[in-house]
């Protein structure tokens, strides 16, 4: 079992631990964003934040996470991807349809304009800067959406491969839901050590439909849900649709993409 570098039980042996600070990339994540509460009569300030799981998993892998705030200012935002040595955009609300002009409702989505304004320029600046680029779940969907591509909403309804077993692709966020088959020769492959499926966990009801300019689908799940894209041509932009921020710990396949990741947030 491993352990994160930041606690106290730690090997003092451990390799990332005698890394100098200096030596780790720079890993600039993107934040979650929380509307300001009602405090009496007064509305606090809206927040934002990092989930601790983002930060021991980048930690771990020997990188230096850094959060980045919420700005509409353009040049603030390629202003982080000029300082970042990689970039990593965590899950969260719902992508707004209206980006691909889907005007129909939608219920049970919840979304973040605030995020997705943010995050369409980061992720084209990233790209055009090309900058290590690592995805997860919602952050994998508008990496697809800031190249021209569409979502499923509603992964339940989503057509499964003939006679497959319909996993629950919700709400299994630590114990693994179903696996995901790999295409031989991808980026997803050499990131994760080569395996050529795997158990991964699942809390989605979004996923990729019409893919974005450039990306190419390197798996799917057993079922035949989408569950990682990438940019071939690019240093690094992979993004998966299941969540090893969770599971780093206890899976070596998950585990080996963010050391890919960081490893490529080096060079």
């Amino acid at each position: 079992m491993r352990t994160c570098v930041s606690c106290d039980t730690c090997d003092p042996e451990c390799p990332v631990l005698r890394e100098k600070p200096s030596a780790r990339p720079l890993i600039f994540v993107s934040p979650r964003f929380e509307p300001g509460k009602m405090y009496g009569e007064e509305q606090l300030s809206e927040n934002e934040a990092t989930a601790k799981c983002y930060v021991d998993a980048i930690f771990e892998a020997g990188g230096l996470p850094v959060m980045m705030n919420i700005t509409e200012d353009e040049a603030l935002i390629r202003e982080y991807v000029e300082r970042a040595d990689g970039i990593c955009l965590p899950g969260g609300p719902d992508i707004s349809p209206r980006l691909w002009g889907d005007d129909a409702d939608h219920p049970g989505c919840t979304f973040c304009p605030e995020r997705d304004a943010f995050e369409m320029v980061l992720l084209k600046a990233s790209i055009a800067a090309d900058k290590p680029l690592f995805t997860v779940c919602r952050g994998t969907q508008a990496l697809n959406v800031a190249l021209g591509g569409t979502l499923s909403m509603d992964v339940p309804s989503v057509p499964r491969i003939p006679g497959s077993h319909e996993w629950n692709h919700v709400n299994l966020m630590k114990k693994t839901s179903h696996d995901v088959i790999i295409e031989e020769g991808s980026l997803l492959s050499r990131a994760c050590g080569g395996e050529a499926r795997y158990a991964v966990n699942s809390a989605h009801h979004c996923c990729v439909d019409r893919l974005g300019r450039g990306l190419v689908l390197s798996a799917r799940s057993d079922d035949g849900i989408p569950e990682c894209i990438e940019m071939p041509g690019k240093h690094f932009v992979l993004g998966v649709q299941w969540h090893p921020e969770y599971t780093w710990y206890s899976s070596d396949p998950d585990f080996n993409i963010w050391k890919s990741f960081v490893e490529a947030c080096r060079r």
